[in-house]
């Protein structure tokens, strides 16, 4: 078993550090107070073909797997842009991975290159606020008009709907008391952000405010049968390929933060001297830190795994909520304990270890809450009693 990265994810590893390191702390904590997009930031990436990186190469991308775009991001989050920074990035890649993998080949043609050159912007159009983590319950409906849907309803948290001019969204086309399971009877589509169908409100949130997060509020919006995407009442499963992937994706970015976290409180705890003596040289300074650096350890192994196993077609559920769990559980540990080395300084925004802590904290409940991980893992995974 070898665990050495190969040529090409070092390659990545390499080209997606020289981007990143162009954009400082003080560029990433001015786009974070102002709430503005990193439109720099973003477009540099862009250029080198990069939101690409998971299209196929007959649509115009770089045709590699999620470990290649879990390695780009995890290394961006491990940038001083953290989450804001991998956000930017991010939806764009993995959440075309429905069409990718579901699409009628028409669908893959109109609309993966312009993904592929970062042209096209496509927000993830899925959770609402009365259904929460419980998918088969969500109110947006799809009614048959002809040849064509018209959909009603609400999402809530759609990551760069300001920016996206297409949302894949899923609505329900049948009601969940005709259908043989719960999450049957959803349909998947990718829909126009017609701004004389679709009002987008941001919410103001705690942190990642470079990246915009947003309401949805839909209105007799029509789409064409040419823009489902798979089969109708089966989007939920299309949209598994998305959900995993983003799984991975941020749990390797969620090692990016926390190791990024940790070499700004090792670094200080090696220059700070009280009563004479570097703080670091204090075994109440110095053993959370070692102990979160084993657990970002292991969560890059869990990562790597998960992400192996989507690449090679093997069952990756458990992997990927598992990977995820752990990661964002050691980041969040590992932003905290750098706050904690710092002392009062780090809770000023000049150290910007502040900012990392409040991005880190946000794995921790999206896209699923870690404790809805473990009801997975539970019942599909140990074989226990349904607990809700």
């Amino acid at each position: 078993m070898d665990f050495s990265l190969d040529p090409e994810l070092e390659n990545i590893q390499h080209e997606a550090r020289r981007l990143a390191d162009r954009f400082d702390d003080d560029y990433w904590r001015a786009q974070d107070e102002k709430h503005e997009f990193p439109w720099d930031f973003y477009n540099a990436f862009a250029e080198q073909g990069w939101i690409g990186i998971i299209v196929p190469e007959e649509y115009g991308g770089a045709g590699m797997g999620i470990t290649h775009a879990a390695m780009l991001l995890g290394t961006v989050a491990n940038s001083a842009g953290a989450q804001n920074a991998a956000s930017a990035l991010h939806i764009s890649i993995f959440g075309m991975g429905p069409v990718i993998h579901h699409g009628s080949e028409e669908l893959k043609r109109r609309y993966l290159p312009p993904t592929a050159s970062g042209d096209l912007h496509v927000s993830f159009g899925v959770t609402e606020d009365d259904a929460g983590t419980d998918t088969s319950r969500i109110r947006t409906v799809a009614r048959r008009d002809g040849s064509r849907w018209i959909i009603n309803g609400k999402k809530i948290w759609n990551t760069k709907a300001q920016q996206a001019s297409k949302c894949l969204l899923l609505a329900r086309t049948t009601p969940r008391e005709e259908c043989a399971k719960p999450l049957q009877g959803l349909t998947l589509f990718l829909i126009d952000l017609d701004p004389q169908h679709v009002e987008i409100r941001p919410i103001d949130k705690c942190g990642r405010n470079a990246v915009n997060s947003n309401e949805l509020f839909i209105h007799d919006l029509p789409v064409d049968d040419a823009d489902v995407v798979g089969q109708v009442d089966r989007g939920f499963y299309c949209l598994l390929d998305g959900l995993n992937p983003e799984r991975i994706v941020l749990a390797a970015e969620s090692v990016g933060i926390g190791r990024l976290a940790l070499d700004k409180a090792v670094h200080y705890a090696k220059e700070r001297v009280v009563f004479d003596r570097p703080i670091g040289m204090n075994q109440a300074i110095a053993h959370p830190l070692a102990d979160s650096y084993s657990e970002l350890e292991a969560a890059e192994l869990l990562w790597h795994r998960a992400a192996w196993a989507f690449d090679t077609g093997q069952p990756v559920g458990a992997l990927a909520n598992i990977a995820k769990l752990r990661a964002s559980e050691a980041a969040f540990r590992a932003c905290d304990r750098a706050m904690q080395t710092f002392g009062g300084m780090g809770y000023a925004k000049e150290c910007n270890v502040e900012r990392y802590w409040r991005e880190s904290r946000m794995s921790r409940i999206a896209p699923i809450s870690n404790e809805m991980i473990l009801n997975f893992v539970s019942e599909h995974v140990l074989g226990l009693p349904r607990s809700y």
